[in-house]
């Protein structure tokens, strides 16, 4: 979806699919409409459980996995919406970015000795936090602080699927 003209790559109105605007909406081929980043992630994995993108439901793994969800979710992706919010003020910023730092620190913390959020798997909280990481370079937040998840973000970005899925967003050239 073009945020500033509110249309779909087919040219058809946003608000047609969610009135509110928001995104992520994901448009199922019945008509029904899902929102919410982790609600959408969890999703798509269990459209494909071959991949192993999300872990079984009902295992302590599954609650480990919608509990990296929700705290990408709440305490990094929303917290960059002032940093993106030119109308926003300076010390505003400045409160979301120290934040934003100290969440850092927790997912820094979590990947110690770890390839992947989860451990031996990567999973779709994997590809969020990837998503979100790379909205730093954008507002002045350099992962350097924090080099496991510089080189986390760069294994990431290294995977097969990730670059193909970049290039074909035409983002691909974003990642240095």
């Amino acid at each position: 979806m073009d945020l500033a003209s509110k249309k779909t790559e087919t040219g058809a109105d946003y608000a047609a699919i969610n009135a509110d605007g928001y995104v992520p909406t994901l448009l199922l081929d019945d008509g029904q409409v899902l929102t919410e980043g982790p609600a959408i992630i969890q999703y798509l994995a269990d459209r494909v459980p071959e991949k192993k993108l999300a872990p079984a439901f009902v295992t302590l793994e599954r609650y480990r996995l919608m509990q990296w969800l929700n705290f990408i979710s709440t305490e990094l992706h929303k917290g960059f919406s002032p940093l993106f919010n030119p109308q926003a003020p300076e010390l505003c910023k400045a409160v979301a970015a120290a934040q934003i730092g100290r969440s850092l620190g927790t997912v820094s913390r979590q990947l110690k000795g770890k390839d992947w959020l989860l451990g031996e798997e990567f999973t779709v909280a994997d590809a969020y936090l990837f998503t979100v990481l790379g909205w730093g370079g954008h507002v002045g937040i350099d992962l350097d602080e924090w080099p496991s998840l510089k080189t986390y973000h760069r294994r990431v970005f290294d995977r097969p699927a990730v670059r193909t899925a970049m290039d074909a967003e035409g983002i691909l050239q974003t990642i240095k």
